[in-house]
């Protein structure tokens, strides 16, 4: 049996992977899954490309050092890959020594069989920097789009690979100043020598690893248009020393060294690495990419493996994808637009349901288009609507009318053909890596499911002739066992939620074809949570704009809410409101009145004499002709609302986050009841937190004791 050997391009470690990038781990992470519910010995590996000029501009603008950079930015990466449940066997990272060795060694025997060349080129020089400029470190204007703010390696808008000298009016990104140009002396790979050996190994292993048509395009395109050597070394203090003399004060220009990254991290991952890079015999390489790095997978790197003479193993499967574009415009990391990882973290949404929809809308063979609106659609439609709305509904009848246990029945033969059809087509597409068609195929199957039940009427059976539905309780109980085989590639937690609740302890593939195993059967709760329209409205309002533009949840919480605690005095019925109280608070130096919605919640005499936290900045408003000097706040979850009591502390004590209570409290202005809910503030584990820090009270956390996990309001 073949190793399976999976890769997703490395992210650059300068910044925060939005929901564009995350479709290669996340795509990865679906085969690599798939592949160990096989049996296959799998190895996925990934990490944070960390040398090159991306690096050094974004480290300046910090104003810290590359190193510190990478530190930071490799924990920001592994935490929103580790919340996002991404199987990796190793998440590493390129700034090894392992890293440094194998390109070195890779570059000297590529030198050795006289494929690296020397030039002398003209290069843009900073008088102002007193340095020659790397390609990221100038910005231009793309002479082939005219798109205004190109970067000088490649334009974001366009695609096309650049030099920086062919850049119209360019400016140094560090000082801003126009550069002027200078020789210099650099190395190139002489990619034409290469290029026959090169397309004897394409023409094979593009049919035989069925590559992605996007792939096959753009790679016979490039040699279409002629291979140029390629420079591949750069005037940058943070990279790879070039072990050449003459140029032992340049590092490696990133994309000759960053693919090579892939083996670095798995020599990091086990000494055995040569087992798996070195074995072509006995290894498939299946790469997951963005059709943007097209040409450095099919290319540069297999040139720079073929050119040093070693036996690697290189490319089996390309699986590249187009562009998920968000709403009307692009996702864009350099520009900071678009839903980040960190972002769908905090929006509260679990990750297995960006999972859904990621898959869902996979970029396959076009691009595709983020958007709320249909966010909110295919998650209450088809997660919902569909997949949920089956499990729900079945292990609900069959825990309400056979008390939890599945009656003997046969397997009904036509639905039993019908569903094995389509579950062999859906592993067909798996094993081609046509990952999105399959997960729509598994929502078809639970489309038939939800046709079986509605089209049998169970409850018309279940309390005379029951035996005529025993047949469909198998059917359907065995369905649900299938499904949570085959989501478990693409949402492990619901697969594990699925299967405990049928009493399965370990899915496996091949019990897809068999019908046995289910006896007990638990009652379900509902698998995910409606999105409703005000939630949407306000998380497409908040990622609107540039996320540099926009404040942490946090710091808009510190700088813009004013929580203090208030003793209820007195409390009222409204005149001309069932449901609302109206309420006298103290806050030790001043007095407030305000207007809440406790009445089928709260008795007069369990809020009076009680300890509340205040949204004291909040604008005064009417609420059926009564003034209400700001709100309460109240823990919610589906179905209980619980006011925040803090007796612990006294009237005019602030809450803050934790580690924020020594800081100078400002007074802060008023603020729109639309603008206190879009920072929202949530139960987790019982404690009130904002972005996951505790809210706390005279030095002690803020809790609600009846609601484990919710919201605030």
């Amino acid at each position: 049996m073949n190793k399976i050997l999976i890769t997703s391009a490395l992210p650059y470690v300068n910044n925060i992977p939005h929901l564009g990038n995350l479709i290669q781990v996340l795509s990865a992470d679906v085969f690599a899954r798939y592949c160990r519910l096989q049996g296959y010995e799998t190895l996925y590996i990934c990490g944070t490309d960390e040398y090159g000029t991306a690096t050094e501009t974004r480290a300046k603008e910090e104003g810290i050092t590359a190193k510190e950079l990478c530190d930071k930015y490799y924990i920001i990466h592994s935490d929103i890959y580790k919340w996002f449940n991404i199987s990796f066997d190793r998440f590493g990272r390129t700034s090894t020594k392992h890293q440094t060795d194998i390109t070195q060694d890779i570059f000297l025997k590529c030198d050795k069989n006289g494929y690296i060349n020397k030039k002398t080129i003209k290069q843009l020089f900073c008088e102002k920097c007193d340095m020659f400029l790397a390609d990221r470190f100038v910005r231009g204007t793309c002479p082939h789009c005219g798109y205004e703010d190109t970067k000088g390696d490649q334009c974001e808008d366009c695609g096309k690979l650049l030099e920086t000298t062919e850049l119209i009016d360019p400016k140094c990104s560090i000082c801003g100043a126009t550069p002027v140009i200078r020789e210099t002396d650099h190395l190139y790979i002489n990619l034409p020598a290469i290029l026959p050996k090169l397309e004897e190994w394409i023409k094979e292993t593009s049919v035989k690893g069925f590559w992605a048509r996007n792939a096959v395009k753009m790679t016979e395109a490039w040699i279409r248009d002629g291979l140029k050597e390629r420079c591949i070394t750069r005037d940058l203090k943070w990279g790879i020393p070039v072990p050449k003399d003459g140029y032992r004060n340049k590092v490696f220009y990133v994309w000759f060294d960053a693919p090579i990254g892939y083996i670095s991290i798995t020599a990091n991952h086990t000494k055995d690495w040569e087992k798996w890079w070195k074995n072509p015999e006995e290894v498939k390489l299946f790469q997951f990419i963005g059709k943007d790095n097209i040409p450095f997978h099919t290319v540069i790197f297999p040139s720079s493996l073929i050119g040093s003479g070693d036996n690697w193993t290189k490319l089996y499967h390309m699986s590249s994808t187009e562009y998920l574009n968000y709403e009307d415009g692009k996702f864009s990391k350099s520009k900071g637009i678009g839903v980040f990882g960190n972002d769908a973290k905090d929006t509260g949404i679990p990750a297995d349901v960006w999972r859904f929809y990621i898959y869902y809308n996979r970029p396959e063979k076009s691009d595709t288009q983020f958007s709320w609106e249909d966010f909110q659609l295919m998650v209450n439609g088809e997660l919902i609507g569909n997949l949920s709305n089956l499990v729900n509904r079945t292990l609900t009848f069959i825990s309400k009318y056979f008390d939890g246990k599945l009656p003997e029945g046969e397997i009904t033969e036509a639905f039993k053909i019908e569903t094995e059809k389509l579950k062999r087509k859906i592993g067909d597409s798996l094993a081609k890596v046509e990952l999105r068609d399959a997960f729509r195929m598994i929502f078809q199957l639970s489309s038939l499911g939800n046709k079986h039940f509605q089209d049998s009427e169970p409850w018309k059976y279940v309390k005379e002739n029951r035996e005529k539905i025993f047949g469909l309780m198998n059917d359907l109980a065995y369905l649900i066992r299938d499904l949570a085989i085959l989501i478990k590639p693409y949402m492990p937690e619901t697969s594990e939620k699925i299967s405990a609740l049928i009493g399965i302890k370990e899915l496996k593939w091949d019990e897809l074809w068999n019908y046995s195993g289910i006896s007990k059967i638990e009652r379900p709760s509902l698998l995910f949570k409606k999105l409703e329209e005000k939630e949407i409205n306000s998380f497409r309002k908040r990622f609107s704009g540039r996320q540099e533009e926009r404040k942490t949840i946090s710091e808009k919480f510190t700088s813009q809410i004013d929580l203090r605690v208030a003793k209820i005095m007195s409390v009222e019925r409204h005149p001309k409101a069932d449901k609302l109280y109206i309420e006298k608070i103290d806050l030790g130096t001043e007095k407030k009145q305000i207007v809440s919605g406790l009445v089928p919640y709260y008795t007069e005499d369990e809020l009076i004499g009680r300890n509340i936290i205040l949204a004291y900045n909040l604008k005064s408003a009417k609420l059926r002709g009564i003034l209400s000097q700001g709100m309460l706040l109240a823990a919610e979850n589906d179905d209980t609302v619980e006011v925040v009591f803090v007796e612990h502390a006294n009237p005019g004590d602030r809450v803050v986050i934790e580690g924020n209570e020594d800081k100078e409290h400002v007074e802060k202005k008023e603020i729109t009841i639309d603008e206190f809910f879009n920072i929202p503030i949530k139960v987790k584990n019982h404690v009130l937190v904002v972005e996951n820090k505790p809210l706390v009270a005279r030095g002690k956390q803020v809790v609600s004791w009846q609601v484990k996990d919710g919201v605030v309001g």
